[in-house]
């Protein structure tokens, strides 16, 4: 028998490739962070010998989930700016509210706060974008979490850089320093055409095929946006984007709720990816991404939940089951989007778009162990004919019991876990409660002002 660090067994095994497969009692066998086999229970308690073997008989177990586009600092900031557009909600109450009080210990206790919302939804992997990157770094990998980070890019000040040059230089300096740990990954994430300007752009995409990075932005989120393109710039912002060359394999464009069929065609042509956020989109009345236009051009498409302050929820397995019901009553048809292409897109989609494909997003072996595990005993989940469509429709974050990120457990049985402090959860709790206070006297002065 040959002796491995961990063996999963477990009812139903859901590799995502081949496209839409399921293996029935099944184990995953894990040496060093990776899958070495999938195989029969009864062929691996034959074949391996494990130092930990974890039995799950009534779960479902597939690829860890990716988070696409997070903002999650602003876990701190849930529920601040609740029913009102985006324009509105940036000005009136994100801006003046990160101007006042983002510092790296906010970005550091928001992040950890969103950490561990993810690990109890499933989430393997995050893509963040937001400021103080080394410190949302930090906090992701604090729970054990996969982090991909933005090196964030505005042409106007804040708390944390000056211009659009202290943005970069202070991005890449964190990229530097976090360099050696493998789990954690950059991206260049220039906030929106409307708040980058053309020179910086270029700088942008010079930087990307030098450094071979992903470039994470919001694109075409609202009409306003597309409208303000126009007027200002005279093209659409894609097109302008296209222009200055970013629109490439490289670009992962958030939001994408207004696209033309051209646009979309040039965003298959170019192999960029979107990463859509239903949820977001929906609160803030910003539109509905044509999902299904984009995968039938074979745009790649992953799930992302935004920021806890315009969701308010971390959930992307909640997220999925929004994003494939709106693709079949936008696109007028019940067959679009079935629960197995939806579940490759918050997993093998948003592992394409992070360049991670080789790594993660499947479970097959030679790739990382990024696993999630639900239980799918609960009354509300009986009875189960078609197990992919039972975790869609059915399941939720809260059957979610086991969460492994390359092989290490982060949600055992439902319990936040790490090696040198078990009681991490309430330490994150902790820290985060000054902070509520803070915004919310913020709150009050900001109402007293506008009503004195």
């Amino acid at each position: 028998m040959q002796a491995v660090e961990t063996v999963i067994e477990a009812r139903w095994v859901i590799p995502v490739r081949p496209r839409g497969s399921v293996l029935e009692h099944h184990a995953v066998a894990i040496e060093r962070g990776r899958i070495i086999a999938v195989l029969p229970i009864a062929q691996a308690r034959a074949q391996y010998e494990p130092s930990r073997r974890v039995v799950l008989d009534r779960h479902a177990l597939l690829p860890g989930l990716v988070n696409a586009h997070c903002h999650g600092a602003m876990s701190l900031l849930r529920g601040v700016g609740d029913d009102l557009p985006l324009a509105r909600w940036l000005q009136e109450r994100i801006w003046p509210l990160e101007r006042a009080i983002v510092s790296p210990s906010f970005v550091y206790d928001g992040t950890r706060l969103a950490a561990v919302e993810m690990v109890r939804a499933g989430i393997t992997c995050c893509n963040d974008m937001y400021f103080f990157p080394a410190e949302a770094a930090q906090g992701l990998r604090s729970l054990g979490l996969r982090a991909v980070v933005g090196i964030l890019t505005i042409d106007f000040p804040s708390r944390y850089a000056s211009d659009a040059d202290d943005y970069l230089r202070q991005g890449l300096a964190a990229r530097d320093a976090l360099a050696a740990d493998p789990m954690i990954l950059f991206t260049i994430a220039p906030h929106a055409p409307y708040t980058v300007t053309d020179e910086t752009f270029e700088r942008i995409a010079t930087l990307a095929e030098e450094l071979d990075l992903p470039v994470h932005m919001h694109v075409h989120e609202t009409e306003e946006e597309v409208e303000r393109s126009l007027r200002v710039h005279g093209a659409r912002p894609l097109e302008r984007l296209d222009r200055l060359g970013l629109v490439t394999e490289r670009l992962i464009a958030v939001h994408a709720t207004q696209l033309l069929d051209a646009e979309i065609d040039l965003l298959a042509r170019r192999g960029a990816s979107v990463a859509h956020c239903p949820a977001s989109n929906l609160k803030l009345a910003s539109g509905i991404a044509p999902v299904v236009k984009l995968l039938d051009a074979g745009v790649g498409v992953a799930i992302g939940t935004d920021g806890a302050a315009s969701n308010n929820r971390l959930d992307v397995l909640g997220e999925t089951w929004l994003a494939a019901l709106l693709a079949k009553g936008i696109s007028h048809d019940a067959t679009a989007v079935p629960a197995w292409q939806a579940l490759e897109c918050a997993t093998l989609g948003g592992a394409k778009a992070l360049g991670l494909a080789a790594r993660i997003g499947s479970i097959e072996v030679g790739k990382e162990a990024d696993l999630t595990a639900l239980d799918l005993s609960a009354i509300e989940n009986q009875p189960c004919y078609d197990v992919i469509s039972q975790i869609l429709h059915c399941a939720g974050r809260e059957n979610v019991t086991h969460v492994w990120v390359a092989g290490t457990p982060v949600l055992l049985d439902r319990i936040v876990t790490h090696a040198e402090n078990p009681n991490i959860a309430d330490e994150v709790l902790r820290a985060a409660a000054p902070w509520h206070n803070q915004v919310r006297q913020r709150l009050r002065q900001a109402h007293t002002a506008t009503t004195t």
